[in-house]
């Protein structure tokens, strides 16, 4: 018998997702990454701060052990750039997290209400807009330390720009349809209808738009350890690899390398990612299958 169930947007969404081979392959590299930085530095012999004084910047090799090789104090690159793996990743999920509840909410609200106080709340917008981004990152990491956990604050309280603007403009889109009328007229209050209706209506663009953020944020988070502003010594990052490996470019090619190109692969596939998404989620894309 058929099934004349009807079916979800998710289901239809996931259904078109799996057609592409880009964004499916993308997302088995994530979870692959994702797994192997958070399994792979417990099965391995080294910790990320610990020297092997007899193999000082030794190029890798699978008979000493290292299989990315050491960097300019002996530390093992491997264990090293899993764990950078895992601070980027941290980085980009939490700022981003922080960024989406910002950007949701100050959106959300500024579309729904409307008048004055959507003009207040987009001007203040504007005002951000206008101010230098990495500037106000800086300043912020400046003035109140080089810590982890303001790196995520940071980066994510001024990343939510964005979001806003595009919630808002779904905002205006679905006020006016007929279920939040419906629930308009029943006595729902403001709160509720943006809570219950208007939020979850807005998680397609949303998801689309998390999977474009996240290789933003480790692009911002790489770009501040490479000035040195980023996660601090013993600790490392992709970024902060990639700075030191810059400076001993021309002796050892593999400190690059390899933090390299994992950060590119990972950029790659939340890109690829987003685009497959962006396709399934498309309301005319499925109106034709």
């Amino acid at each position: 018998m058929t099934d004349l169930s009807p079916r979800s947007l998710w289901q239809d969404a996931w259904d078109a997702l799996r057609l592409n081979r880009a964004a499916m392959a993308a997302l088995w590299m994530l979870g692959i990454l994702v797994a192997a930085v958070l399994i792979l530095p417990l099965l391995l012999p080294w910790t990320y701060e610990q020297t092997d004084w007899d193999a000082i910047a030794t190029a890798p090799s699978i008979a000493s052990g290292h299989w990315f090789g050491t960097d300019s104090l002996g530390r093992d690159l491997l264990v090293r750039t899993l764990w950078g793996g895992r601070i980027s990743l941290l980085v980009a999920f939490v700022a981003t997290g922080v960024s989406l509840a910002i950007g949701i909410t100050w959106g959300a609200i500024a579309g729904y209400v409307g008048g004055r106080l959507d003009q207040l709340m987009m001007r203040v917008v504007d005002i951000l807009y206008a101010l230098p981004f990495m500037f106000l990152v800086i300043l912020l990491m400046v003035l109140f330390g080089r810590n982890i956990f303001l790196i995520f604050v940071a980066i994510g309280a001024i990343n939510w720009l964005d979001m806003a603007r595009i919630v808002r403009g779904q905002t205006l889109s679905l006020k006016n349809r007929e279920f939040v009328e419906a629930a308009r007229a029943g006595g729902v209050p403001a709160s509720r209808i943006i809570r219950r209706h208007i939020v979850p209506n807005l998680l397609g663009v949303v998801v689309v738009y998390v999977t474009l953020t996240i290789p933003h944020v480790i692009i911002v988070e790489s770009f501040l350890s490479f000035l040195g502003l980023g996660v601090q010594e013993p600790m490392t990052s992709w970024g902060a690899l990639v700075n030191e490996g810059a400076q001993e470019l021309e002796t050892s090619w593999w400190m690059i390398v390899f933090p390299g190109v994992l950060l590119a692969a990972t950029l790659y596939c939340f890109n690829f990612l987003g685009d497959g998404l962006r396709d399934a989620l498309d309301p005319r894309d499925r109106s034709g299958t």
